[in-house]
């Protein structure tokens, strides 16, 4: 599999990478021998960048992580965690002092001594411009909690803010087919400043795997329930924010576009990591099966650059209007 670099961390991390959300079991029930198989399997594939946050399953997904790693020492994976969602989301929760207690309770779960890469976790809007926050980030690095430090963000102007700051070495914002906006300023202004892209919800939480249809239903326990009205968190995690009915039209169209011997959601995965200036995308999933077979997306860039026509025309009749200025 292709690797890039990372941003200003400097590491080669795959262009296929996998998101941990599901192993905290916010998805819905994954055991514990399910999700060591699929970090298996995603390894094997190529995969060499795991993404994953403290809040997933309260430490579940970081504590998985960090026993796979203790039991293969001999890879070279290069894990990205987040810190700040087990907190009252207020300006205020986000000091050094919380960002030492986060940290270390990370570098416990990951079993690492230093983090490799910490990303705040979509904080309020005001934290990315704050100068007393990105000092503190800075004196975790000097502190060597952590090695590098980024921002996960909901919005683009947020990452363009964030991008501002020398030290950002990373965004992660929401970049799939029906979600475009990154590509107009953040894509370009990130690769101008060395800044590495991480594309999170590749797959608008299902929806481009083509396989839902309008009566499809989710556990009580699964975000695709209970958060379709952001009640929960922001709206635009679960489904990208786009109503479930036209996303699953809007999915079958997308469908059409696939050529053959190719899956609906490999080609929705390929045709992200096409995109000029993406570093990595983080696909989650619940069984080896499905990590074996985004991982092979990683080979298929061409397929997804010959998508780009289809999917802007998509993105403009279904989407656009809808949703563009919100994110």
């Amino acid at each position: 599999m292709e690797q890039r670099i990372l941003g200003k961390t400097g590491r080669p991390v795959s262009t296929i990478g996998l998101g941990t959300w599901q192993l905290g079991a916010d998805w819905g029930s994954v055991t514990e021998e399910d999700a060591f198989a699929v970090l298996e399997a995603s390894v094997e594939g190529g995969v060499t960048f795991f993404d994953t946050a403290d809040v997933y399953g309260d430490g579940r997904s970081e504590q998985f992580i960090g026993r796979f790693l203790r039991a293969h020492p001999d890879l070279n994976i290069t894990v990205a965690t987040k810190m700040g969602r087990r907190v009252d989301q207020v300006h205020e929760n986000y000091t050094l002092k919380n960002f030492r207690e986060w940290t270390d309770r990370s570098r416990r779960n990951l079993q690492q001594d230093t983090l490799d890469l910490v990303q705040l976790h979509c904080p309020p809007t005001s934290v990315y411009s704050n100068d007393e926050v990105y000092d503190a980030l800075d004196t975790l690095v000097s502190e060597g909690a952590i090695r590098n430090y980024g921002v996960s963000v909901e919005r683009t102007d947020e990452a363009l803010e964030a991008i501002k700051r020398g030290n950002t070495a990373s965004v992660q914002i929401i970049l799939n087919a029906f979600r475009l906006k990154p590509l107009d300023e953040v894509l370009p202004a990130a690769k101008e400043a060395n800044v590495g892209i991480i594309a999170r919800v590749p797959l608008a939480s299902g929806l481009l795997s083509g396989k839902y249809a309008p009566d499809t239903e989710f556990p009580e326990d699964d975000h695709r329930n209970y958060n379709r009205d952001g009640s929960s968190f922001d709206v635009g995690e679960t489904f990208s924010g786009v109503d479930f009915a036209t996303g699953v039209k809007a999915a079958q169209e997308f469908s059409g576009l696939v050529p053959d011997g190719v899956s609906t959601a490999q080609a929705a995965l390929a045709w992200v990591i096409a995109q000029d200036g993406v570093t990595s995308v983080i696909p989650g999933a619940r069984s080896a099966s499905q990590a074996a077979a985004n991982a092979e997306a990683g080979g298929l860039q061409s397929v997804g650059a010959d998508l780009a026509g289809g999917v802007r025309d998509i993105y403009d009749s279904y989407f656009r209007e809808a949703i563009h200025p919100r994110w």
